[in-house]
């Protein structure tokens, strides 16, 4: 298990490096032999991670979503939604920012093992609660992601400067709308998420719900989303505000989970 904790980082980081050479325009030449070596160290690197998690989370007392085991599996789930999507063409460029993520977020559970555990058994609906959190902060995160590397290319053509690997890249307007398309799956799995939490607290967690920094946190990421969409759906907002958006909502969202359990896990011991 602890090769697999120096491996996993590494065949990430090893295949950020072949795509970031794949795109950079001085090296825009190594297309052919970086592809599929990039795929196979992805590949390899996201069963050794989902091995990894599923050791850490999925304990014999039950699901143990403790801080640095809630990060390492977003930190899978957003390489393998990068993944995919670099795979579809939808979103190039992005394994070169997602994987380095990944490769943070996989040895954390070994680095800085957590006995604040919160272990559920026997807790169905708690698991899919928490699993559909998870799914949604991952796709959001991809989306803000991707929002950084079409800010990029936009000063680029604003400069007048070329785009990376400009003749294989669709339009930015087709980029922005598959970036969209991220943003409205993962903002319906978030609103799941807010409505399962805010009903049905006690039966998931044996507890109510308590007004928190998390959950002020949560709903204002929440807000933010929701105008985003609106606006974009019924203004057409677009280009470097509307991206702004995504990283303000998906930087809330980070304050949110991480920030809170931070200071509960870290700071407070609890």
């Amino acid at each position: 298990m602890i090769l697999l904790y120096l491996l996993v980082p590494a065949a990430y980081l090893a295949a950020a490096v072949l795509e970031w050479n794949r795109i950079a325009p001085r090296t825009a030449g190594v297309t052919a032999r970086a592809i599929p070596a990039s795929h196979w160290l992805v590949a390899f690197a996201l069963a050794g991670h989902a091995v990894l998690v599923d050791g850490t989370v999925a304990t014999s007392e039950g699901l143990d979503v403790s801080l640095v085991n809630a990060l390492s599996a977003t930190a899978g789930l957003t390489a393998l939604f990068a993944w995919a999507g670099s795979l579809t063409r939808a979103l190039p460029g992005i394994l070169a920012v997602a994987l380095p993520v990944a490769a943070l977020g996989a040895p954390l559970p070994a680095l800085f093992p957590n006995p604040h555990r919160f272990s559920l058994a026997d807790e169905p609906w708690a698991v899919l609660h928490i699993a559909v959190a998870l799914i949604a902060y991952a796709l959001l995160i991809v989306a803000a992601l991707q929002a950084l590397i079409l800010l990029g290319l936009e000063r680029r053509l604003h400069r007048g400067l070329p785009e990376p690997g400009a003749q294989r890249l669709p339009p930015l307007l087709t980029l922005e709308r598959f970036l969209f398309r991220l943003v409205d799956v993962g903002f319906v799995l978030l609103t799941l998420t807010l409505v399962s939490g805010a009903v049905f607290s006690e039966e998931l967690f044996g507890k109510p719900l308590r007004f928190t920094h998390k959950i002020v946190f949560s709903v204002l990421g929440w807000l933010v989303f929701a105008a985003l969409l609106f606006g974009r759906h019924r203004y057409g907002w677009r280009g470097r505000s509307a991206l702004s958006w995504v990283l303000a909502g998906t930087g809330l969202l980070f304050l949110a989970y991480v920030g809170s359990k931070f200071v509960l896990e870290v700071l407070l011991g609890r």
